[in-house]
């Protein structure tokens, strides 16, 4: 393997995406370390798509730190609200972020509404370094459902309000079964076959 991937930077602060970046990637075999066990803060989000946001964070990350850099910027989209959160899913109930506000301020949004269709979004960017002129870029979406009672404790954000077609909350699924299924691991298995593909013609 092309040792310029030996190690990689994760440009997130949030712990449960590093938990779920570090089981996807460990088929690789990529030594992944988070910006902030390196000193580097978060990068401003200012961009209205989930890919700016992604690349701004990634090289955000690789200038800082002269690693190659993987960011996700990713959120709940819900059709009723013309797409919000979206990129402000983490912040959509203001400043210091929680989980717990954003989730009833969503349930508050949504009330009266019939449409509760709604979708997760993952942006992955893997830049080699901060000047990177062809990023590797991967996505994934997750649909499913917003309802107004909370099921499970697993996973974190919005997952125990987001109801799949099985019948289960996302807050409801063991790691592995999320990891199969999400947006985060349908955008992960891509961006690794990206870069399996990219190393391959690197050897």
């Amino acid at each position: 393997m092309n040792s310029v991937f030996n190690k990689l930077v994760l440009a997130s602060n949030n712990e449960g995406k590093c938990r779920e970046f570090a089981q996807l990637l460990s088929p690789l075999a990529i030594d992944v370390v988070t910006q902030a066990s390196l000193g580097v803060t978060e990068a401003d989000e200012p961009y209205a798509t989930f890919v700016e946001n992604a690349l701004a964070k990634a090289r955000h990350a690789s200038r800082h730190t002269g690693l190659p850099a993987l960011a996700d910027d990713s959120g709940l989209c819900v059709e009723a609200l013309n797409g919000a959160p979206g990129v402000l899913s983490a912040r959509y109930a203001g400043e210091p972020k929680s989980d717990a506000r954003n989730n009833a301020r969503l349930i508050e949004q949504l009330q009266g509404a019939t449409d509760r269709c709604a979708y997760y979004v993952c942006a992955l960017v893997l830049v080699r370094d901060a000047d990177d002129p062809a990023p590797l870029i991967a996505c994934g979406e997750w649909r499913g459902e917003i309802i107004d009672a909370p099921r499970g404790s697993n996973g974190f954000g919005y997952d125990p309000y987001f109801l799949l077609p099985d019948g289960r909350t996302a807050a409801e699924m063991a790691a592995e079964e999320k990891n199969a299924v999400s947006h985060r691991g349908m955008a992960t298995r891509e961006l690794m076959a990206q870069l399996r593909k990219h190393l391959a013609g690197h050897d």
